[in-house]
């Protein structure tokens, strides 16, 4: 995990996946909330909003890390483009 197909490091690449599947994973837990909630246990319910909340946290903070990466990969390029240098 991590490599392109052309072999290459890809961050960027590893942080949307681990964006997706929180984000997938809450969407999955809310339903089995519901079912838990259908069935009235209650504890189950807890546990769901836990592992909701919790997946949501970390899409949160991957979405941060994401748009701090993305920015300063902008910011690499324009000083790059500044001193004249191709960005490939």
């Amino acid at each position: 995990m991590g490599q392109s197909e052309s072999g290459t490091r890809d961050v960027a690449f590893d942080i949307v996946s681990v964006l997706y599947h929180a984000l997938q994973a809450a969407h999955t837990c809310t339903q089995y909330r519901q079912d838990s909630e259908e069935e009235g246990d209650r504890e189950l319910v807890q546990f769901f909003d836990e592992v909701i909340s919790a997946n949501r946290s970390l899409a949160q903070r991957a979405k941060e890390l994401l748009s701090r990466r993305l920015s300063l990969t902008h910011q690499q390029l324009g000083a790059q483009e500044a001193v004249g240098e191709s960005p490939h």
